[in-house]
């Protein structure tokens, strides 16, 4: 059941933050490239699983428990520690010699896409996010 889930929710995840990433943006295009079908599968597992641990169960979390700690509410924090998040798992995949050419449109892209993977980590948890990031990544780069 949690593969279902999880792919339609991928299926889903991909037309939200699309659209959202238009509207934001006003419709630019977001050039892509990827190398062979192999390298393309093991790239999109690894992003569900690896990107979400760290970006969500820990990053996500930290800085949550840090706003709450200098005095923040639940809500404010949670809302915050998604935000700056999300842009900090945007800015990411900018770095290093394997990091994307950045452009606006790629980079509110993942942000939006960001947030939407908080929300459903905190709603889901981990297992149907990472999942739901893996076969998301499999869609579009297969």
């Amino acid at each position: 059941y949690m593969l279902l889930e999880s792919g339609a929710l991928a299926m889903v995840f991909g037309l939200v933050v699309g659209v959202a990433t238009a509207h934001i943006v006003r419709g630019l295009s977001v050039p892509a490239t990827a190398p062979n079908a192999l390298a393309k599968l093991t790239l999109s597992i690894g992003a569900g699983l690896y990107e979400e641990l760290l970006f969500r169960v820990v990053l996500v979390a930290l800085l949550s428990h840090a706003m709450r700690f200098i005095g923040f509410s639940r809500l404010v924090a949670g809302i915050g520690a998604t935000l700056v998040g999300a842009v900090i798992f945007s800015a990411f995949h900018y770095v290093g010699s394997l990091g994307d050419t950045f452009t606006i449109e790629s980079f509110v892209f993942r942000a939006v896409a960001g947030v939407a993977f908080s929300a459903l980590y905190l709603t889901r948890g981990f297992g149907i996010t990472a999942w739901t990031h893996a076969l998301y990544d499999i869609a579009v780069m297969l």
